[in-house]
């Protein structure tokens, strides 16, 4: 088929072929449009590394973008420990480990329930993993989860009613790692420990000093660029609480921060946000849906910077705290990020709100208990007084049931 056409371009001219002046005028716009989306795609990850029997914990696993770094990482062999909010009897989320176990031929692959969005369920999770001798194996944490309250969305509180993209973006991962410190410092020297925070471009927006002490902290019109700045902040602070700690081996610390902004992906987050909540916003992404494939990233193209960030043996040497986008170390455009007196400031807040809030769950769960404890008290009585009465009035039957006089009556006298 192709040397008869090329022979008939030769002897009869390149017009000679069908449709050959359309296809010649949509040309330059394919190759213009492959262009876009391949500037647009981002930069590739090259970095590789030995992943079996290395243990990784991730939330926001099962979606977006951490459902690609999660496929990625375990189609080379790592142990993944997914958090989330299903139970482990969930048909999604047993479906969905099942198909991924199938697809990256590896059966490490298990599920625990952490509810980012109740401290209580992050600490169950938390003390259960470092309450455990000899310390559990624990290479990696990646922090994937995320959550944003649209335009004109309702935002929905967290358990403790905290504002949630305060409670869940933030809180939840500085409650998490407090806990989980020791677990990270007890790994053998030898092991390449790694935190990796994902955040975006939105922290440059971020405003800390407009903190308040409430359930509502973040300014208004900021709350998620505030509570990604300010995991950032944390991140740094988490660095130095890591090198801070002397070994008993008197080795260097062996666990190193990294952060990660992946870019703009088409995840679920990032159609919450186009669609600002709203039907006519979903239509509207919709109609525009061609602009949104060509500008933004795939999940899986999103996860390359992670995937470096896990994977590039310079970024286990040296000092922690990096900053990786498009697949490359970056600066920090906010001073604050570095600033030892904010996250000292931040440290400390954080540790008086998350105690605060304990400390009244712990007396709302107490006072829960107690009220059903005294239903189940008023249920028992209220059974023993029906059978009770239910005997009584047997009885009562049993004896206006005897004639006077009867054989039966005078045998009862």
């Amino acid at each position: 088929m192709p040397i008869p056409l090329m022979a008939d371009v030769l002897s009869n001219g390149i017009l000679s072929i069908p449709f050959a002046i359309p296809l010649l005028k949509a040309l330059p716009w394919l190759v213009l449009i492959y262009l876009l989306k391949f500037y647009f795609g981002g930069a590739k990850n090259t970095s590789e590394r030995l992943m079996h029997s290395k243990v990784v914990m991730i939330t926001g696993g099962t979606s977006g973008i951490g459902a690609a770094v999660t496929e990625s990482l375990a189609s080379r062999g790592a142990q993944i420990v997914l958090l989330t909010h299903h139970t482990p009897s969930d048909p999604f989320l047993v479906e969905y480990i099942d198909d991924l176990r199938t697809s990256t031929k590896n059966e490490l692959i298990y599920a625990e329930q952490v509810d980012l969005s109740s401290l209580q369920s992050i600490r169950l999770f938390a003390t259960k993993w470092v309450d455990n001798a000899p310390p559990r194996r624990l290479d990696m944490v990646i922090l994937c989860a995320d959550t944003m309250t649209p335009r004109f969305g309702i935002g929905v509180p967290t358990q403790e009613r905290l504002e949630a993209n305060w409670g869940i973006n933030y809180l939840a991962n500085f409650h998490l790692l407090s806990i989980l410190s020791p677990a990270l410092r007890a790994q053998p020297p030898d092991r390449d420990v790694r935190i990796i925070f994902g955040t975006c471009s939105s922290y440059l927006g971020g405003d800390l000093k407009a903190l308040k002490d409430t359930r509502t902290p973040l300014p208004q019109g900021k709350e998620y660029g505030t509570s990604k700045l300010a995991s950032m902040v944390f991140a740094q602070a988490f660095q130095k609480h890591l090198d801070a700690y002397q070994r008993p081996d008197k080795q260097p610390n062996n666990a190193r921060v990294i952060l990660v902004d992946p870019g703009f992906a088409r995840t679920p987050g990032m159609r919450r946000y186009l669609t600002m909540g709203s039907l006519w916003g979903l239509l509207l992404y919709l109609v525009m849906w061609p602009l949104w494939w060509l500008v933004l990233k795939s999940s899986a193209q999103g996860a390359q910077s992670f995937l470096r960030a896990a994977m590039e043996a310079e970024l286990g040497r040296g000092v922690g705290g990096r900053f990786i986008k498009e697949c490359k170390e970056v600066d920090y455009l906010r001073p604050e990020v570095r600033d030892e007196g904010v996250a000292k400031e931040l440290w400390a807040f954080s540790e008086r709100q998350i105690e605060a809030l304990e400390k009244e769950g712990a007396a709302r769960r107490a006072l829960a208990k107690k009220e059903k404890s005294n239903e189940d008290i008023d249920d028992e009585n209220t059974k023993d007084d029906t059978a009770g009465a239910k005997k009584t009035i047997k009885g009562t039957t049993e004896t206006k049931g005897r004639a006077p006089g009867s054989r039966r009556s005078r045998r009862a006298g």
